[in-house]
């Protein structure tokens, strides 16, 4: 909406979109996550941890999705289309918006195991999901003490695990590419 409106709308959103993009991610989602409430519900957690990380990485797939939509809705058979006399929400549904689904699409891909990384950090340092709840972070609290560290070398099988799973999302994000192309 920002780069097919542009205007104050644009304005204010790229403007949020850079202080987020100049903040370390990391470091603003441990003092956000501090300042919450430690004792609620193990879901209630979760959601502010989806809540924080979603309100925090926005910005840099924003920022690529406005610049797509700013070039998209310069296009000639999109001011074609307008000067026929389509609406808004037909140039943004029929036009401008599939243009954006490939770099969507690798976004997601691509930011997926990033923000995986971030929850199994906050989870890791206390911050996160609480022990009932299963996480990556809390299988990973055990190697905190150097005695399980040296002895039950089994206790990284978890860590070995988020590899693969990464790579899968970076497999998936260049097969994506490669059919959008």
């Amino acid at each position: 909406l920002a780069g097919f409106y542009g205007g104050w709308i644009d304005d204010v959103l790229m403007r949020g979109a850079e202080l987020f993009l100049a903040l370390p991610w990391l470091y603003l989602l441990l003092a956000v996550r501090s300042a919450l409430p430690l004792h609620v519900a193990e879901w209630q957690v979760f959601l502010l941890l989806i809540c924080v990380i979603g309100l925090i990485g926005w910005s840099r797939p924003g920022r690529l999705i406005r610049g797509v939509v700013l070039s998209a809705k310069e296009r000639n058979f999109v001011l074609a289309a307008r000067g026929f006399g389509a609406s808004d929400l037909f140039l943004l549904r029929r036009h401008v918006l599939p243009q954006t689904y490939g770099i969507i699409l690798t976004q997601l891909a691509l930011l997926a195991p990033q923000y995986i990384l971030a929850e199994v950090t906050l989870t890791f340092l206390g911050l996160g999901v609480g022990e009932p709840m299963p996480s990556w972070g809390s299988l990973f609290a055990p190697l905190q003490q150097y005695a399980v560290l040296v002895s039950d070398w089994w206790m990284f099988i978890p860590a070995l695990i988020l590899v693969p799973v990464f790579l899968a999302y970076y497999a998936a994000a260049d097969a994506m590419q490669e059919r959008l192309k």
